[in-house]
């Protein structure tokens, strides 16, 4: 079959390889229709090479059909379609009863430390085969699926994999109140998704980015107001909001903010480096680039809170602690619980007048074999790339 495979920094690429089987008895193998490039992609084609090695297929955002599964799978057949959350959980351990689904201690990598594995997502996360590719092996396949209706295009559904409950659940974790203001930081994928839910929910969003496109198209978005980042955005959402700041802020950014040429340094220094050195420096030395998370403190308002649903990897990074602790700021965080929010999203995406606009979310849609391009394409933030998906 043909995958995507990371071969080195800023070097992907489309190679024939072996076509997945069946392993063990709970396993599916899925032939992919359609999968997602995600934001956290970028980090394996920048950043987290020392965690990768050449040939590791890429991708967490995949839909498809059942092509075959093992003896002990009973909640799925040959021929269904199903989404794959971009975790790997059991449903049924001591994590998994608490619906905290990324902790699952079935398919945690405990040679690292991390949580439950994921597809397509480096050492940390267990080295699985991941979705951009024509076939995938689903491993805890009673659970690890989600089974959608035949009929509706893909793009109805893709989102449900990662892009859908990763927003909902930094929109939950915000917990704003009825009436509430929301602050979304980052309007890249996430970061739209989670403010078009908001909006949704009836909260007042102020959205927030550098990028004239990304705030032009979230701007457009029923309920959606937008600024453009710059130093002074804490003043600039106090003004908004009688001078308090945001009740809740999400940081849909991450580790690879803007405006931090120290981190920025960093995250080029460790490129270079041999992959122990590397690993360890990203692990222990600090590697963010935390000026949306710097922001989101300044934004907030006294005793609101703040959602992260961009992902950060070092462990020692400075955190303003002191302002923290003088505004009384709540920090909820994690990577999404997928399963943990379907039942609250499929209403949704399942409506023909489609609240949350998920056929049209994708600016690109491009076949697997261009996926080198599309990679370019997005880490530039040209042409208007805010969401690709592949056509295998």
């Amino acid at each position: 079959m043909r995958a995507v495979t990371w071969q080195g920094k800023r070097s992907i690429s489309v190679e024939e390889v072996p076509d997945p089987v069946i392993q063990e008895p709970t396993d599916a193998i899925v032939r992919i229709t359609t999968t997602g490039l995600c934001g956290s992609d970028l980090h394996l084609y920048e950043v987290m090479g020392p965690f990768l090695d050449a040939g590791d297929i890429l991708g967490h955002e995949p839909m498809g059909v059942v092509e075959a599964v093992g003896p002990d799978v009973t909640e799925i057949t040959a021929g269904d379609r199903v989404v794959i959350p971009f975790q790997i959980s059991c449903g049924s351990c001591f994590m998994c009863d608490r619906r905290l689904y990324t902790q699952c201690e079935t398919t945690q990598t405990r040679e690292h430390g991390m949580g439950a594995n994921l597809f397509g997502y480096t050492k940390l996360y267990g080295q699985v085969p991941g979705g951009q590719a024509e076939y995938l092996r689903v491993p805890h396949a009673n659970f690890t699926q989600i089974k959608v209706p035949h009929g509706p295009p893909d793009e109805r559904f893709v989102y449900l994999s990662d892009v859908l409950p990763t927003a909902w659940q930094a929109v939950e974790y915000a917990d704003v109140e009825d009436g509430g203001t929301l602050a979304v930081l980052g309007l890249g994928p996430i970061g739209e998704m989670a403010s078009r839910v908001a909006a949704h929910r009836g909260h007042r969003v102020i959205g927030v980015d550098i990028e004239p496109e990304r705030l032009k198209r979230s701007g457009a978005w029923d309920g959606v107001e937008t600024v453009e980042y710059s130093d002074a955005v804490g003043e600039q959402v106090r003004d908004l909001t009688d001078g308090r700041g945001a009740d809740a802020v999400i940081d849909a950014v991450g580790m690879e903010a803007h405006g931090s040429p120290v981190a920025k340094a960093a995250h080029q220094v460790t490129s270079f480096m041999p992959d122990p050195l590397a690993a360890a420096m990203f692990k222990a030395a600090g590697v963010d680039r935390l000026g949306a998370l710097k922001a989101a403190v300044d934004v907030v308002r006294r005793g609101g809170t703040i959602s992260l649903s961009g992902v950060y990897g070092g462990e020692a990074d400075p955190l303003p602690m002191m302002t923290m602790f003088d505004k009384q700021v709540q920090l909820r965080m994690g990577q999404a619980n997928v399963k943990a929010w379907v039942d609250d999203i499929v209403p949704l995406v399942s409506d023909d007048a489609d609240p949350l606009g998920v056929e049209s979310f994708h600016t690109h849609i491009v076949p697997l074999r261009d996926a080198p391009a599309a990679y370019e394409m997005f880490q530039k933030k040209e042409d208007g790339a805010i969401k690709v998906l592949f056509r295998p």
